[in-house]
């Protein structure tokens, strides 16, 4: 992976911010984050069906980015960058507006009450996120831990910038219409788990 990293990395700039029209081919002009891609299932699937659209996609853990990396170079994607840090970092040099879609697909729910603080949908993260979407850009949740699920949701209600767009209770349980499944949300259903999905918009 050493080698074929630094094509598909991102560079965070030193002062201002990034400049994914550069960053990316001038074909994308439409730009998704994935926050937490784990093995780079759903990322790298999405990037195949999608060549119009430029996918960035965050993962501190090596092993997650070297899978990508290795799916990313035998399907030949030019549409994926990565940012193989802290997601927080890279959000903070997105420009304004600028992100259409963020997905954050079964992220650890920290489930001991002494470690709420450090689940990813927080009212802080939804503040930062809030800054990069436009009007009507889209916020993908989804966790198999009812009780995180209940988490994101009373964070997003609560959140000025964001309103949750669910109709009825199949909005919970359907995946969305171009949804990937990954053999951690395989496993999820075999050990008798239910994934939940919480879809919102930036106002």
């Amino acid at each position: 992976m050493g080698e074929e990293l630094p094509s598909h990395a991102i560079r965070l700039p030193d002062n201002g911010y990034l400049d994914l029209a550069q960053l990316f081919d001038a074909k994308q002009r439409l730009y998704h984050l994935e926050i937490g891609f784990g093995a780079g299932e759903h990322l790298a699937a999405l990037a195949a069906r999608y060549p119009e659209i430029g996918y960035v996609g965050c993962e501190p853990f090596i092993n997650g980015v070297a899978k990508l990396v290795s799916v990313i170079e035998q399907q030949q994607l030019q549409n994926v960058r990565i940012h193989a840090d802290d997601a927080r970092l890279l959000i903070e040099k997105l420009p304004a507006a600028s992100i259409d879609k963020v997905y954050i697909l079964f992220p650890d729910p920290w489930p001991k009450q002494r470690h709420h603080k450090r689940r990813i949908v927080s009212m802080q993260m939804l503040s930062m996120l809030a800054r990069i979407q436009p009007s009507g850009g889209c916020l993908q949740l989804a966790t198999d831990h009812v009780d995180y699920g209940a988490w994101m949701l009373e964070k997003l209600l609560a959140h000025p910038d964001y309103e949750w767009i669910a109709e009825s209770q199949t909005d919970w349980i359907n995946p969305p219409v171009d949804w990937v499944e990954t053999r951690y949300q395989q496993k999820t259903m075999r050990e008798g788990r239910i994934p939940l999905f919480i879809k919102a918009r930036r106002r």
